[in-house]
């Protein structure tokens, strides 16, 4: 769903109106008293997902919540992959939706069905009885209401990132997906780039020994997407204000999160975090709004540099930044480091200790493309080479298709959706209580160890 223009009060009251806890971040005080501590789980008597198949199909049936950029780009994708079929399509612009129709004429698929009444009509697609999957490309703030209507409706869902901003959200989707037995899918793109499926082949491989350290990142300048007039700009501006911590952390963190076997023997265990001073949203304004624009009247709260370090179960750390408001080239870091050796991406380079890379220099990576390429990139490269963010879209929705049609499960699950979402609150209760560690819910309630 595109959005309209919208001040935060407004997201947050649209939200708190259909009945979401939006607490779950809490206050300073609350906080501040609870750090340090494993924080209580909800009692919640359902059975996990985790492992769970999807229903094998023939055909997987798609209905879309949110046909802006976003939501156009990820239905091109999809129009590209056989055996799908786009049904319906929602939005609160109708242009938009109207775009996406056409996008499907144009792809010589048959025009969906659209929903543009009003910001709740992704209620009625949802009801659809010829749906199988749901995907969502809407603002933060709608992730969880739709993704619930949507498996509480019968139908899988696939949400944009993050999939939750508030702990409470968190713990929603996990206790919605085990009632309803649906999956809550999180598309998280980058897990599926080339590099990164490689590289977490060698990690399986063993040829970085045992793993220690990890290093991730969402370093990129936003500044005129934040303040554009359209898009984004009318909603993604507004996190930054009552807020302070890491805003979007699933792009790095997801792929460490393969490489580390996070839910797969080990977990997330507790985050310290600190903001830098916020400067880059304010001098952007200063330099780029007119007087008498209505953003004049917004104080920005979120630190320009949010840093943190994650430490694992298993006693592994991670360093975890976001950055979206000064000038800088693009970069999510992406190393993994072992007891035999490191890789570091932007660009990608490697080392293993005895092996190439003479003289402690790093070396390239492209030596150990053909033996270690994920079989994923080897069958769809030319197909992805068409596609959004150097063809890791394509990749993640083809792999969804295929885990749906084939009835796999999915590569990723809520469990995983809810963990990699946490550092987001986790980090502003850790920064409001000067940076003190903050316990990572469980939210495989211990299942993580199988």
């Amino acid at each position: 769903m595109s959005a309209r223009p919208m001040s935060r009060r407004r997201l947050l009251g649209s939200a708190a109106a259909a009945g979401l806890g939006l607490s779950g971040l809490g206050s300073r005080s609350e906080a501040a008293s609870n750090v340090g501590q494993a924080p209580p789980l909800p009692n919640l008597t359902t059975d996990p997902v985790l492992g769970m198949p999807f229903e094998a199909r023939d055909i997987v049936r798609v209905g879309l919540i949110g046909c802006g950029r976003r939501g156009r780009s990820l239905l091109n994708d999809l129009l590209g992959i056989e055996k799908v079929q786009i049904k319906a399509v929602c939005d609160i612009v109708p242009d938009h939706a109207a775009k996406a129709q056409s996008l499907c004429e144009k792809r010589k698929a048959p025009r969906p069905e659209a929903y543009t009444k009003s910001e709740l009509h992704y209620e009625e697609l949802v009801k659809r009885d010829d749906l199988d999957l749901v995907l969502i490309a809407t603002p933060w703030r709608w992730h969880v209401r739709n993704a619930i209507a949507a498996m509480e409706a019968g139908r899988h869902a696939a949400v944009e990132v993050p999939a939750a901003v508030t702990l409470d959200e968190c713990w929603k989707l996990v206790e919605v997906s085990e009632r309803a037995r649906r999956h809550c899918v999180m598309l998280e793109n980058c897990n599926y780039g080339y590099e990164e499926m490689l590289v977490t082949r060698m990690v399986r491989a063993g040829l970085f020994g045992d793993l220690l350290h990890a290093e991730c990142a969402y370093n990129h300048d936003l500044r005129d997407i934040l303040f554009e007039n359209d898009s984004e700009g009318l909603w993604r501006r507004a996190e930054h204000v009552g807020r302070n911590g890491n805003l979007y952390p699933t792009h790095g963190l997801g792929p460490v999160a393969w490489y580390l076997g996070i839910h797969k023997g080990d977990r997330f265990d507790h985050l310290v975090s600190m903001s830098s001073p916020e400067a880059g949203l304010t001098a952007h304004r200063k330099a780029k709004v007119p007087a008498g624009d209505p953003k004049w009247q917004e104080k920005y709260d979120c630190g320009d540099v949010s840093t943190s370090l994650l430490k694992t179960a298993k006693g592994r750390t991670i360093l975890l930044q976001h950055n979206v408001a000064n000038p800088r080239p693009y970069d999510r870091i992406n190393l993994v480091a072992g007891t035999k050796g490191i890789f570091r991406g932007y660009p990608a380079r490697i080392f293993f200790d005895g092996g190439k890379g003479e003289d402690h220099k790093w070396a390239s990576l492209k030596d150990w493309k053909k033996r270690y390429e994920d079989p994923l990139w080897t069958k769809l490269k030319k197909a992805a080479s068409k596609s959004g963010h150097g063809g890791m879209d394509y990749v993640m929705s083809w792999r969804l298709v295929d885990c749906m049609r084939r009835g796999l499960p999915p590569d990723m699950d809520v469990y995983d959706a809810a963990a990699w979402s946490a550092p987001g609150p986790l980090s502003e209760m850790s920064v409001a209580a000067g940076s003190a560690p903050v316990k990572f819910p469980d939210f495989t309630r211990g299942r993580w160890q199988a």
